[in-house]
């Protein structure tokens, strides 16, 4: 039966292949849609996953997100210390600025950070050019790949950075942050001089737990102990998914348009069956004559749509990979495609055409064997 039910999809190529054709645009769509806004939410946190050292942040109770500088007084850092099972703490100042490079460049907005001069704890691990002991270099600076793209700088070059004299020393590949900022580091202290003077110049304080002692029991004894914010990398990357998702249309834009990929794809499916199940009903009738029951055909009409559904994921999600191949050299791009999207892009094609298939089925159920007698 099953061989019967191939020969019958395929018999008629044109409806077959728009089947085809329907269904992998709608998996391409929903799985394009749902990387590039995956991609786009991991930018939002993209500082902290550039910091994999810091296993606990702590911050002011107040800040919602890691460009919601809120600062914290000088002495919490001695504070956040001297909790019990702190292995070490290191400042780290963020703030934004101006910066140009000298020979050829425009003034552009750059995020400034600064970094703890004895571990250097907060510095990207991927660098590019140079070594992390040349941040310790007079005026030296390193610069993410794509902002020294942007102030058209190379290494060696000089900055004018809040009219303060930068060299550049290094180059990183970085996360990209949402707001797709040139990255700008050097030392805590002279990130402190580059930026505009506050009462109060530290943002964050990064530690890690003692052996034994998990990330999330440090940070629940550090705000027991400083009344300070603290959590995990992932606290407080899910505080950033929550803010973004709360206070911005991202979600509902994207969702919008992975919905309407879904509803795009039902209905071509929905209407190519139907019309597939309605040009074939006398096949459907004359097997029932010959003794098929419902059972057999309804497993009939569903390994049709499996069939169909699979080819039509198959060349939707190499469609989006193809574009992921292409984005990864983009950084303007934002595109992640984890393999639980794959997942649920395949668990929404099966939906898709098991609903698809049920207006075909309820046709194929009620047909009377008598229709093959039918003029």
């Amino acid at each position: 039966m099953i061989h019967v039910a191939w020969r019958m999809l395929v018999g008629d190529r044109t409806k077959y292949l728009s089947l085809i054709m329907g269904l992998s645009f709608a998996v391409l769509l929903i799985t394009q849609q749902a990387s590039i806004f995956i991609g786009l939410m991991a930018r939002t946190y993209g500082m902290v996953t550039d910091m994999p050292a810091a296993q606990v942040w702590v911050m002011d109770p107040g800040v919602q997100y890691p460009d919601d500088l809120k600062p914290l007084k000088e002495p919490d850092l001695s504070r956040v210390r001297d909790v019990p099972g702190v292995d070490w703490a290191v400042p780290l100042f963020k703030s934004t600025g101006r910066a140009r490079s000298i020979e050829r460049g425009e003034f552009q907005t750059v995020m400034i950070f600064g970094l703890d001069p004895t571990s250097l704890i907060g510095l990207p691990s991927k660098l590019l050019e140079g070594k992390p002991d040349d941040l310790l270099d007079v005026d030296a600076v390193f610069v993410d790949d794509a902002g020294a793209a942007r102030l058209n700088v190379k290494t060696g070059d000089i900055l004018e950075l809040n009219d303060h004299r930068a060299r550049v020393r290094g180059i990183m590949q970085t996360e990209r942050t949402f707001a797709s900022l040139p990255l700008i580091y050097t030392t805590y202290s002279r990130a402190t001089n580059y930026a505009p003077k506050e009462r109060h110049m530290l943002t964050f304080v990064l530690c890690a737990p003692k052996p034994g002692i998990t990330n999330e029991e440090l940070a629940r004894r550090i705000e027991k102990a400083t009344g300070l914010g603290a959590f995990t990398q992932w606290e407080f990357a899910k505080r950033t998914l929550a803010y973004y998702t709360k206070n911005t249309g991202i979600t509902i834009n994207f969702g919008t348009t992975v919905f309407l990929g879904f509803l795009v794809g039902l209905a071509v499916a929905a209407q190519t069956f139907y019309t597939f199940t309605i040009e074939n009903i006398r096949h459907f009738g004359a097997l029932k004559a010959m003794g098929a029951t419902n059972g057999i055909l309804v497993k009939m009409v569903l390994v049709q749509a499996l069939v169909t559904g699979c080819i039509g994921y198959g060349l939707g999600v190499g469609g989006a990979t193809l574009f992921a191949h292409f984005a990864k050299n983009n950084k303007q791009l934002a595109f992640k495609m984890p393999p639980e999207l794959l997942l649920v892009s395949f668990g929404l094609m099966l939906l898709l055409v098991t609903a698809a298939s049920l207006i075909s089925i309820r046709k194929v159920v009620r047909v009377e064997p008598a229709i093959v007698f039918r003029g």
